[in-house]
């Protein structure tokens, strides 16, 4: 068990999570909590400024008369006006629902109406175009707030915010609170259906922040770069209420497109990251060597097979090599400057949220960067297990944290106990009851195993298992992820229910694809060139080759190439970009039919 640090303030102590920021204030109000850019500069703020700034929000939200219990709604990018939102709300005993900034209307819409969201904050005019279209369907917001000072004649509900907050204003007592009340709806991204309110309390987040502590230690001279969206329960988790538990600082990423910049610039210790993020690194890694002499190819994998052995062999699972004499050469020369291309200081990098591909985690575990993968759920708040950096087994999702139990039930469902499981489904309670049973046992609705060291093994999802007409089951999303490491294909679906054999539905990565068709001698532009018969075999080659390790059944026989990527706006993807497989399968029905037909 890892040890906790003197300054981390446990549950008991905090009581809610508005305790626990007042707590981090009284213990540290001159230590720098939030870093943000503005004004084409990084600019610091200390957690008194921070509790300054709690309270000019508390006044302007308790002046619009709201009662203890109602919903206010978030739609920020990550940024100190979320924290300070989110922390004069429940001092006002209000109940936050983050929104997703970038979402479909209609999908606003539908979540402010269940909740019954009585004020929402927003960024920019964008946005309020967004909202507008579907303003009709918001009639239970009393304020509109844009953070970007906008003024429309036509909407009275609309405020900016320079006149919505007061200059200043003292913080007032947080009306009494029990850490079991309801402090958030968060929800669920909705790959099938209507998203399900998730109802978490005080307490399931502030035990699943500190249980996480037992994993991985964070102190008060840790810096986080914070880029995954806060409406994210585990960037919410773990990238705010933990480093307000732990009084680490906390840096906020201008945009994913300069994310690479930040990181050299701010050079945080941790991270805390989806595995998109390393797929893009290694994808980057894999055409600059593709493109460079062999020799730099065979120096790579030499670090990256070196490396993983002095892994292995650090978790007491190898044996010494003599090539290890060469790791200090391979480190200078290969490992290093990859690394500093995250900054060169990560202690420790999270992954969860997907699962992350074990070849893609070799080669990052091989050069030097501990990457310790967990998992959980947004009903889990989030975290349900993750490896210890001393035990770590990449291709496992870790071991259960603290408090939290695990079993494994019908069809070998992960099922989970413990006080991180959510209060329920807001204003669904047979949803409720359809997952989590009289024990208090919550169904993951994901496939596992458990092996003998108590690590977890995700292995797929009941839901989205292929049933072929010949009885075989498939859990495609292994197999997407497999075909997912050649450079050609930026989005995979794989699809079969109750058909004699596998298709894929292919999105191009369009600037690979020019040089492959150019290849063959194609116009890349063409709309045949994505049906030719050549380019059919030459794609399902190279994606055979990615599936050598798969049953033989596991076998793509036809692929359909497409140039428009799925996104959140042609709705199939949801706000988490999360595949919605059921649309897409709708979406591209008749082509599907059409490769069945095929001979």
């Amino acid at each position: 068990m890892v040890a906790l640090t003197d300054d981390v303030i446990s549950p008991e102590q905090a009581g809610t999570l508005h305790g626990l920021f007042l707590e981090r204030v009284r213990r540290t109000p001159g230590k720098i909590a939030y870093r943000y850019f503005q004004q084409n500069a990084w600019r610091d703020l200390t957690w008194g400024q921070m509790h300054q700034e709690v309270a000019r929000w508390q006044a302007a939200l308790n002046s619009l008369g709201l009662q203890r219990g109602d919903r206010v709604a978030i739609m920020l990018r990550n940024c100190p006006v979320w924290i300070a939102f989110d922390q004069a709300a429940m001092s006002l005993g209000l109940v936050t629902v983050p929104l997703y900034t970038v979402d479909r209307p209609d999908n606003i819409a539908y979540i402010v109406n269940d909740a019954d969201v009585r004020v929402l904050l927003f960024e920019s005019a964008e946005q309020w175009q967004g909202l507008r279209t579907v303003r009709d369907q918001l009639a239970g917001v009393v304020r509109f707030i844009s953070i970007d000072n906008l003024r429309n004649s036509e909407e009275p509900r609309l405020k900016a915010i320079a006149e919505f907050l007061p200059s200043a204003a003292p913080l007032l007592p947080a009306p009494a609170c029990q850490m079991n009340d309801l402090a958030s709806i968060i929800y669920t991204s909705g790959t099938t259906g209507k998203p399900k309110g998730v109802m978490l309390s005080h307490a399931n987040m502030l035990s699943n922040a500190h249980a996480c502590l037992g994993t991985f230690v964070v102190s008060g001279d840790d810096l986080f770069l914070s880029f995954l969206p806060l409406s994210h329960t585990f960037e919410r988790t773990l990238g705010y209420y933990l480093t307000v538990m732990t009084g680490a600082t906390v840096a906020f990423a201008r945009s994913i497109s300069l994310l690479s910049e930040d990181l050299q610039v701010i050079r945080p210790t941790l991270l805390i990251s989806v595995p998109r993020i390393y797929e893009r690194v290694y994808g980057a890694i894999r055409a600059k060597l593709e493109e460079g002499p062999r020799f730099n190819r065979r120096l790579f994998h030499l670090a990256v097979e070196t490396g993983w052995a002095r892994f292995e062999r650090d978790q007491g699972r190898g044996a010494w090599r003599p090539s290890f004499l060469l790791w200090p050469l391979l480190q200078k020369l290969v490992a290093q400057k990859v690394l500093d291309k995250l900054g060169g200081r990560l202690r420790v990098s999270i992954s969860g949220g997907a699962a992350l591909s074990p070849e893609i985690s070799r080669v990052f575990v091989g050069l030097g960067l501990p990457i310790v993968q967990g998992y959980g759920l947004t009903e889990t708040s989030p975290v349900i297990s993750g490896n210890h950096l001393e035990n770590n087994f990449p291709d496992s999702v870790g071991q259960p944290i603290r408090d939290v139990q695990v079993r494994l039930g019908a069809q070998n469902a992960l099922l989970v106990k413990g006080p991180n499981v959510m209060l329920g489904y807001w204003n669904n309670p047979d949803a409720t009851s359809a997952v989590i049973d009289s024990e208090g046992w919550l169904n993951t609705g994901d496939i596992a195993h458990i092996s003998d060291t108590g690590h977890v093994y995700i292995t797929g999802r009941i839901k989205e298992i292929i049933v072929m007409s010949n009885g075989e089951k498939i859990p495609p999303s292994d197999m997407e992820l497999a075909i997912l490491h050649d450079p050609l294909f930026d989005q995979v679906m794989i699809f079969g229910e109750a058909h004699p054999y596998l298709v894929a539905l292919a999105v191009l990565n369009l600037e690979v694809w020019v040089h492959f068709a150019n290849e063959i001698g194609i116009r890349p532009d063409m709309p045949e060139a994505l049906t030719d018969s050549r380019i059919e075999a030459k794609v399902l080659r190279r994606i055979a080759r990615n599936l050598r390790g798969f049953p033989g059944y596991a076998k793509v026989n036809r692929v359909l190439l497409l140039r428009e990527p799925w996104s959140i706006d042609n709705g199939l993807l949801t706000p988490t970009l999360k595949l919605k497989r059921d649309e897409v399968a709708t979406r591209f029905a008749a082509q599907i039919k059409q490769l069945y037909e095929r001979r």
